[in-house]
């Protein structure tokens, strides 16, 4: 694959999994608002994170790997690369903290509030923010 195709894939594939990471949370807070009688919706709810949770996951991988082939074999590199990677790697743990989270719900033992998924929800914004300023401005 040419160096543009391996970048627009990488690009469509980080679009698709920060949707998967922004709307996953706001699943989260709609089950813990749930009302205690409300089993239908909070099956639901579980059913339809566990299906984003399956759906991204594997997508992140892919951006690894074609960020990979994007940094390895074109060659793309600087010191605001190693910022990238450290936000990507935050952004990996921030996916797989999820998982535990989902697990909460499915066992019944979360003990977080609304807002707090709330606040948990804003940090791939952020992270997204950081990552794109580095890519574009490369500002060291």
């Amino acid at each position: 694959m040419a160096y543009l195709e391996v970048k627009a894939l990488h690009i469509i594939l980080v679009v698709s999994w920060f949707a998967g990471l922004f709307y996953l949370p706001r699943i989260f807070v709609n089950l813990t608002m749930v009302p205690a009688g409300s089993t239908a919706e909070r099956d639901r709810l579980l059913l339809m994170a566990g299906k984003l949770y399956r759906f991204m996951t594997p997508i992140g991988y892919l951006v690894l790997l074609s960020g990979l082939w994007l940094w390895l074999v074109v060659g793309i590199t600087g010191p605001w690369l190693h910022a990238k990677l450290t936000a990507v790697a935050l952004l990996f743990g921030y996916n797989h903290y999820c998982r535990r989270l989902l697990r909460d719900f499915h066992s019944g033992t979360n003990a977080r509030s609304h807002v707090w998924f709330r606040w948990f929800n804003e940090a791939p914004t952020l992270l997204l923010v950081i990552v794109v300023v580095l890519v574009v401005l490369k500002p060291f």
